[in-house]
């Protein structure tokens, strides 16, 4: 009878805490257009002081989610340094799509907002087009390129709608045309067609600085938003269902009866006592772990020595079934061996894995 009530609990409970998602991911949301603009050079056989080529850039991404995204890169060149002149004002142009990835997010998580400074790694495959008014030298030529590189990011403002990064980079070129006169080519080593690969000789080294605004999202910000209530860490999640339980607790001090006969329905109690929200305690787990945290502990400190329980664990739907089986199981040892070092009688201690759709990583404890 009385896990059947632990039951009932754990299933409603299941259906309220879920993990981290985050709004703001539909189609137009979290796009971003940005200028930039620096220097380029070879990689090899310059003297890099010497043989800077200025250029300028636009990119319009979007971020999918707050670690991964896409970009549309396109760059003009306006120097051939040390190469022949072309005899154009834009002398290459490099369009590439390039995967980002936001590392401070990646393996920091997500706060719900930017932090004020970020590292975002790019890398992609584009178009390389040299351009010439000199036919008689070389004619113009079509390059698969590649490009990866690092920005330093730095969100501005409190709606940080606007951000500021430092990009250091290297693009490759190859896989080329064949048609190009033996001599006096402008772009032999960089652009040869005998180095259809990565290779330093390929390679040109880029700095470039530039500003992105964030377009405005269906979610009212101009970036990722957490949902409301959901946690982004175990210690808010605690705090979100303890104040779930307290909304309870005020419910039936106004209808005692009404509300605790919609909870256990028509379940009999042993010598007619009635269940209470008050008598149960929910313990929150981090995922993967039967650990107790603080806050774990602060709640089962309340459970008076010589009490009598019946504890529940359970697991989140994510991963293998007997894995959770067992997780939820060790969750409910670790509640009842911390329990009996109190001096609370531990009637009985069961994992039930995964009860409900949604994140339940929670052990029950029914006080009777």
């Amino acid at each position: 009878m009385k896990k059947m009530i632990l039951w009932i609990a754990a299933a409603a409970m299941a259906m309220t805490a879920t993990a981290q998602t985050v709004e703001g991911s539909k189609g137009l949301d979290n796009i971003y257009f940005g200028i930039n603009g620096g220097v380029a050079t070879k990689a090899t056989g310059v003297k890099w002081l010497d043989n800077l080529n200025g250029n300028a850039g636009v990119r319009l991404g979007k971020w999918i989610t707050p670690s991964f995204g896409l970009a549309i890169d396109g760059t003009a060149y306006f120097n051939n340094k040390p190469y022949i002149e072309t005899g154009t004002i834009v002398k290459a142009t490099n369009v590439s799509l390039l995967g980002t990835v936001n590392f401070t997010n990646l393996f920091g998580g997500y706060p719900g907002e930017p932090r004020c400074f970020e590292v975002v790694g790019l890398y992609g495959l584009g178009w390389g087009h040299l351009y010439t008014s000199n036919h008689d030298i070389y004619e113009p030529t079509n390059k698969m390129t590649s490009k990866a590189g690092i920005d330093f990011t730095f969100n501005l403002g409190s709606a940080k709608k606007w951000q500021f990064y430092i990009e250091p980079s290297v693009s490759w070129a190859f896989l080329g045309t064949k048609n190009q006169p033996a001599v006096q080519d402008p772009y032999k080593l960089s652009w040869s067609d005998q180095q259809p690969r990565y290779n330093v000789n390929n390679a040109a080294v880029q700095l470039n600085a530039g500003i992105v605004y964030k377009f405005l999202n269906s979610n009212g910000t101009h970036n990722f938003k957490i949902y409301r209530g959901v946690a982004t860490d175990n210690s808010y999640e605690i705090d979100r269902l303890n104040g779930i339980i307290n909304d309870l607790r005020a419910e039936l001090a106004q209808k005692p009866k009404e509300v605790v006969k919609e909870v256990v329905k028509e379940v009999k109690v042993e010598n007619n006592r009635e269940v209470r929200v008050e008598n149960l305690v929910f313990v929150t787990f981090a995922q993967g772990k039967s650990l107790l945290t603080k806050e774990a502990m602060d709640a089962l400190n309340t459970v008076k020595a010589g009490s009598h329980v019946q504890i529940v664990g359970t697991a989140s739907p994510e991963g293998d079934p007997d894995l959770n089986q067992r997780l939820s199981q060790a969750r409910a040892d670790a509640v009842a061996a911390y329990l009996k070092d109190r001096g609370v009688i531990v009637d009985e201690a069961l994992g039930k894995g995964v009860q409900g759709n949604t994140s339940n990583r929670l052990a029950i404890v029914y006080v009777k």
